[in-house]
C-alpha cells in the first residue's frame, strides 16, 4: 500500500476547523456518521441517495468568520466587505444565511440574481458578474439597483451604457482587470493570465482605455476595479502581488485622469483542504490582513485615500460545510502489476461531482453507516456513468467488509457539486438537505425522472 494511499485514508471526524469534515461531524455510539446532529442512516432513509448534505451552522460560521475578518483587518481604512460567491452553490436558503451573517451576494446569471432577490436580499447587497451578460441580466440588475455590475470587456461596457441610457438610469460599474498573476491549482481555474477570456488587460492598456471610456460615458459611474486571479489558492503572496498591480492602476488613473475610484474588489479563490494530504490553507484573517497591509502601504506611499475593499469567498464557505452521501452498489477487484485495486460503485458519480473528471481533483471518503469490521483495502470509488473517467475518489483505504447497501460519505463537496451537476445518462440531479441541531430539511428538492421526461416533447406526449 502506497504512502499516498495511507495519507488519503479518511480520518475520523473531529470537529476541527482545519479538518476536512463539517465542524459538527461526529461518530455516534452506533458507529454512524452524523452531521448537524442527524445520522447519515436517517438521512438516507428519509431523503434517499445520492444526497448533498449541508451543515447550516458550519456554513454560517465560515461566513461569519469572513465578515469579522474583513471588519477587523480594514477597521483603520475605508472598510471591508465580503460578497459570497454564489457560483459555488446558491439557493434561497443559502442566500438568506449569507445575508443574515452580514455578507453581500455575488451573482453570475439571471437565475442567481433572481434567487437572491426572491428571498428578500435588496439590490444594493448584490453584485452581478459575468463575461457575456445578456440584455435581460443587465436590465434586471439596473432595475434592482444592484451594488455593482462587474464589466468584463470594452464591448460589454458599450452595451451597459446603451441599456442604461434606454432606461434613463446610471449603471454602477466595476471594471474587471487582468493583472498577469497566474494562480490556482489547475489551468482551467487560473483566471488572471493574459491568454484567457476574462477581464481587461493592464499590460495591453485595455484596462486604462476602459477607465477612460467609463468616465466619458453619460450613463456609467465608475465605482471600482475588480481582480480575480484564480481558484484554490494557498499563497497570500499571489493575492498581494495582484493587489499591488490593481492599486497601481488605480493610483495612475486618479493622478492622470482626475477621477475617484472609491472601491476595489480583490475577488475570491481562497483554498480549502479536500484531503488530509493537502496543505492547511491560511486562516481567513490572514488572507484579509495580507490584503489590508497591501492597501495600507499603498495609501501611505501614494497619499491617495484607501478604497473600500471587497473579497468574494465562495468555496471557502460552502465546500467544507457539505458532504455527499452515496449508497454502495457493485464491488469488484482488478489485478494490477503491484497488487489489486478494488472498485466500489456508488449510485451517483460524475453527474453530481464533475471535479475529479474535469480537474483530476482528489477527494476522500469514509464508511458512514457503521463501524468498519475489517482492515482497510485499496479502493477506488466510482460512479454509475458510462465513462471510465467517472471517478468519485481516486484512491482511498476503505474497510474490506464494505458491501452493497452500505453508505459512503465524501466530504468537502458543498461547493461546485450541485452547482456543476448535470443529467448525464439522464440521471436526475440530487437534492440538497440542510441539517442543524438534529433537524433536517430540503433546501433544494431533487429532480425526478418524471421531471426529465416532462421536458422531452415526444417522451412526455406533450
Amino acid at each position: 500500500m502506497s504512502t499516498r494511499l495511507e495519507n488519503l485514508a479518511a480520518p475520523e471526524p473531529d470537529g476541527s476547523a482545519a479538518g476536512i469534515w463539517p465542524t459538527t461531524a461526529q461518530r455516534l455510539p452506533s458507529g454512524e456518521l452524523a452531521i448537524g446532529g442527524v445520522s447519515t442512516a436517517r438521512l438516507a432513509r428519509e431523503f434517499g441517495t445520492p444526497l448533498y448534505v449541508v451543515d447550516e451552522e458550519d456554513m454560517r460560521r465560515r461566513a461569519r468568520a469572513w465578515k469579522e475578518a474583513m471588519d477587523q483587518a480594514f477597521a483603520d481604512l475605508a472598510g471591508g466587505n465580503a460578497f459570497y460567491a454564489g457560483k459555488a452553490f446558491l439557493c434561497g436558503a443559502v442566500a438568506r444565511w449569507m445575508a443574515d451573517e452580514g455578507l453581500f451576494i455575488d451573482t453570475c446569471s439571471e437565475a442567481e440574481l433572481r434567487t437572491a432577490l426572491a428571498v428578500g436580499i435588496p439590490g444594493e447587497r448584490i453584485g452581478l458578474h459575468g463575461n457575456n451578460k445578456s440584455r435581460a441580466e443587465i436590465e434586471l440588475a439596473l432595475d434592482a439597483a444592484v451594488a455593482h455590475l462587474v464589466v468584463d470587456s470594452l464591448a460589454e461596457l458599450a452595451q451597459v451604457e446603451a441599456i442604461a441610457a434606454e432606461r434613463g438610469t446610471t449603471a454602477k460599474v466595476m471594471l474587471r482587470v487582468t493583472t498577469g498573476v497566474h494562480a490556482g491549482g489547475h489551468e482551467y481555474i487560473a483566471t488572471a493570465h493574459e491568454d484567457q477570456k476574462f477581464g481587461l488587460s493592464i499590460a495591453s492598456g485595455a484596462a486604462r482605455r476602459a477607465i477612460e471610456e467609463t468616465l466619458a460615458a453619460d450613463h456609467l459611474r465608475l465605482i471600482g476595479l475588480h481582480s480575480h486571479i484564480g481558484s484554490q489558492i494557498l499563497s497570500r503572496e499571489a493575492f498581494t502581488t495582484a493587489a499591488r498591480a490593481v492599486l497601481a492602476l488605480r493610483a495612475t488613473a486618479v493622478r492622470e485622469l482626475g477621477c475617484a475610484i472609491p472601491e476595489i474588489d480583490f475577488g475570491g479563490g481562497y483554498a480549502v483542504r479536500y484531503t488530509v494530504l493537502d496543505d492547511v490553507p491560511p486562516a481567513v484573517f490572514d488572507y484579509a490582513e495580507a490584503l489590508a497591509a497591501t492597501v495600507r502601504a499603498d495609501a501611505a506611499a501614494t497619499g491617495i485615500p484607501a478604497p473600500l475593499v471587497s473579497v468574494e469567498p465562495g468555496r471557502s464557505i460552502a465546500a467544507p460545510a457539505g458532504i455527499t452521501l452515496y449508497t454502495v452498489g457493485t464491488i469488484k477487484s482488478v489485478a494490477l502489476e503491484n497488487g489489486t485495486r478494488r472498485y466500489v460503485s456508488v449510485d451517483g458519480g460524475m453527474s453530481d461531482n464533475i471535479r475529479p473528471a474535469l480537474y483530476g481533483a482528489d477527494y476522500t471518503a469514509t464508511l458512514a453507516s457503521r463501524v468498519p469490521a475489517a482492515d482497510g483495502v485499496r479502493t477506488r470509488v466510482v460512479g454509475k456513468h458510462c465513462e471510465s473517467g467517472d471517478i468519485v475518489v481516486h484512491d482511498v483505504s476503505l474497510s474490506a467488509d464494505l458491501g452493497p447497501g452500505d453508505l459512503v460519505a465524501v466530504p468537502v463537496t458543498g461547493a461546485y457539486g450541485r452547482s456543476m451537476a448535470s443529467n448525464y445518462n439522464l440521471l436526475p440531479r440530487p437534492g440538497v438537505v440542510a441539517v442543524r441541531d438534529g433537524e433536517a430539511r430540503w433546501v433544494l428538492r431533487p429532480e425526478s425522472i418524471s421531471d426529465l421526461l416532462e421536458l422531452d416533447v415526444e417522451a412526455s406526449g406533450a
